[in-house]
């Protein structure tokens, strides 16, 4: 059996830029349904979205047949539950709430068998694996892990070099509602300080020669940051577009 191939770290280093859709409905069933409708990943969110292991594993066996390549968003850096996340076969984790090198550096070994990092070696009990059927899993694991750490304080503005420049961070994703929220313009992640500050540590970290992404719901401001050099852009939330679907039905059969 033939070690899964990361192909969204393959075309991120090759500098494609690659769309996204957020999942918040934390179910298999609209998972797959997103997986058809091509885009190029698909993050499963589980700090803001009710989701545990289960779930996400039920949510990375439905997209697993499609094109679309799947990302997690943990809760946390918590090297205990990145461990969890890569045995059922996590390849990309989107990390959020990083503020310094140290913390990289960290998260960096945390997705990386020993000598290189301090990962668990339980592949035979793990989907990633195949239950040790991947014969070459531990010798060729470490390079398909692509870590994206997410800047979204004062802190981690202001540590942002040196977090791009650590070696085995593969992206930088900055957090547009929780930046705004430090910089104090809760709810308004579009005011011209932090529109400012955005394009600022988007420049800085194609810079290091890093990766840069975002999400927006705003369709204008999504061109906006790919023609920035973004290269992992999230377009659009899927609780977003159902609440909104339903909203607009009703208001149209709505009594006047």
């Amino acid at each position: 059996m033939q070690m899964p191939r990361n192909r969204f770290k393959q075309r991120l280093l090759a500098g494609e830029c690659q769309t996204g859709l957020w999942l918040g409905l934390s179910h298999a069933y609209t998972a797959e349904m997103a997986a058809t409708a091509g885009f190029d990943w698909l993050l499963i969110d589980g700090e803001h979205a009710p989701n545990d292991l289960r779930s996400l594993l039920d949510q990375l066996r439905a997209i697993a047949p499609y094109a679309s390549q799947p990302i997690v968003r943990p809760p946390a850096g918590d090297p205990v539950l990145i461990k969890q996340y890569l045995d059922i076969g996590v390849q990309t984790l989107l990390v959020p709430m990083v503020e310094s090198a140290t913390q990289a550096t960290e998260l960096v070994a945390s997705m990386r068998y020993p000598p290189a990092g301090f990962r668990g070696v339980g592949h035979v009990l793990g989907r990633a694996a195949r239950w040790g059927q991947v014969a070459d899993y531990l010798q060729h694991a470490n390079q398909e892990m692509c870590l994206l750490v997410q800047v979204e304080t004062r802190e981690g503005l202001d540590n942002l070099d040196e977090i791009a420049a650590t070696p085995g961070v593969d992206g930088v994703f900055i957090g547009p509602a929780d930046l705004s929220a430090a910089m104090g313009h809760l709810g308004n992640a579009d005011h011209p300080e932090v529109r400012a500050v955005i394009d600022d540590a988007i420049e800085r970290v194609r810079t290091a020669g890093k990766a840069a992404g975002i999400v927006t719901v705003d369709e204008e401001a999504a061109r906006r940051y790919l023609a920035a050099g973004c290269t992992f852009v999230g377009v659009g939330i899927d609780t977003l577009l159902l609440v909104n679907a339903m909203r607009s039905l009703a208001e149209r059969f709505g009594t006047e």
